[in-house]
């Protein structure tokens, strides 16, 4: 069995690892470059293989940098299926109709074709299988099973089997528990071999009740100065955490009823996807949440699907909350209202998610002192904080405890999503702690995996 490493290798973003055995191939993702913007020029270069002899693809959670380019895929002659748990399936069709017109917005800026449209994503979703956790998919000499790796709803830790050999692919490995969708699975699967996220390798995230009174005071620091608190949020899980957590501080009178605003139209759809799958939650351990339409209507909460819904946000005066897409400011609604406030000292912007290097999120958070939004030059005079506890991805700690349970049969670890300082702290810690073998991986890189 052989493995090369297409995307995500020295570096976070781009998904993409393939599979050989007995002459089929077969796809771990296939997911979109972004960096310092939302879709990187890359993007546009032909695939580094024939997409006609892929026979499926096997995908393990539905953001962009893992199913991004699956319609290109599509377009340039894939015939086979791609798998994934039921949710995400679901997800997936809402995220790629809602990209498909930045990426066209894209391919003009970077006078390329558009890399796929709104039929190539109907053909590709007409031949997505939706599976179950811990039920086997067989595709030629491959078997795989999905795991609940607890990241977002319904996101897949993948065990896959060939040649007497075992290899698990761990997708983003959850930050657990999650106050929706409770705790990932871990244990010990007899593989040998294991492709590891590494995105906060070298970082511990703050307890659950540390980020909550971060949060609050993030929120009572910013009424106070009578400013506005900015929250760039992806659609997924992230918004809806952030929803919860408001919730459950407004519920309690621990913040003031100030207008809260959830500018994200997305945001909306997919919160029927959750109510669909509610099998698929647990709250976070302690207690089950019932996630339904109450939880986006909690009171001063206003959802702006239009974008002259959005518009009307700046009528009103601060002290105010705002929601907005994307996660690493680099497209979406929140560039507006980064645009407008970022120069009012009154205001914060709050980053809860990882900033890939290059991102315009990432180079606020490391300090520059003026950015170019939307065309113009804006002065950085927010505060700016950070909470590292709302990412959905596991810390170093939490990444070694799921890893740990494998340590009996592990051969080798490869380390991908991350950049290298990240990647390289995790390996020693593995070899350290574990007694695993542990690298970053290569990209371009071919390994046998005898």
């Amino acid at each position: 069995m052989k493995l090369t490493f297409y995307g995500a290798a020295e570096q976070v973003t781009g998904s993409n690892f393939l599979l050989e055995s007995g002459g089929a191939k077969i796809l771990v993702d296939c997911g979109l470059y972004q960096g310092n913007r939302f879709c990187e020029e890359q993007n546009f270069k032909p695939l580094p293989y024939d997409p006609k002899s892929i026979s499926a693809v096997f995908v393990t959670h539905s953001h962009i940098d893992h199913i991004g380019l699956l319609p290109k895929l599509k377009k340039a002659g894939f015939a086979g299926t791609v798998y994934s748990s039921e949710p995400t399936r679901d997800f997936s069709e809402y995220l790629l109709l809602d990209s498909e017109h930045i990426l066209l917005e894209e391919a003009m800026h970077l006078k390329q074709m558009p890399l796929y449209d709104v039929r190539t994503i109907e053909e590709l979703m007409a031949h997505w299988k939706g599976v179950k956790y811990h039920m086997p998919v067989t595709t030629g000499p491959f078997v795989v099973t999905f795991f609940d790796a607890g990241h977002i709803l319904g996101s897949s830790f993948l065990l896959i089997e060939a040649e007497d050999r075992r290899i698990i692919f761990s997708g983003d490995v959850g930050n657990s528990p999650a106050p929706i969708i409770g705790n990932r699975e871990s244990f010990d699967l007899g593989a040998e071999y294991c492709v590891m996220e590494a995105t906060y390798g070298d970082r511990v995230h703050e307890e659950v009740a540390e980020r909550r009174e971060m949060l609050e005071d993030a929120i009572e620091d910013t009424v106070k100065s009578g400013g506005t608190l900015m929250i760039p949020a992806f659609a997924m899980e992230r918004t809806q955490d952030l929803l919860f957590e408001l919730n459950e501080l407004i519920e309690h009178g621990r913040i003031p009823r100030v207008p809260v605003f959830l500018d994200s139209p997305l945001a909306i759809k997919l919160t029927g996807v959750y109510q669909k799958y509610q099998n698929y939650f647990s709250g976070g351990g302690d207690r089950h949440v019932h996630v339904d339409a109450s939880l986006f209507k909690f009171p001063s909460l206003k959802m702006t699907f239009t974008t002259e819904e959005s518009k009307t946000i700046n009528d009103v005066k601060p002290p105010k909350i705002i929601i907005a897409g994307a996660g690493m400011s680099n497209a979406g609604r929140i560039l507006h209202h980064e645009k407008r406030y970022l120069s009012d000292p009154k205001s914060t912007l709050l980053v809860v998610g990882y900033q890939a290097e290059g991102s315009l999120g990432r180079r606020i958070l490391d300090g520059a002192p003026t950015v170019r939004i939307l065309g113009e030059e804006v002065p950085v005079r927010a505060k700016i904080k950070t909470i590292s506890g709302y990412s959905a991805h596991a810390d170093a700690p939490q990444l070694l405890e799921w890893l740990s349970h494998m340590r009996a049969s592990l051969r080798q670890v490869f380390l991908v999503h991350s950049e290298p300082p990240a990647s390289g702290a995790l390996a020693q810690k593995i070899q350290d702690e574990l007694a695993v073998r542990a690298r970053p991986a290569i990209q371009g890189e071919t390994v046998e995996l005898a």
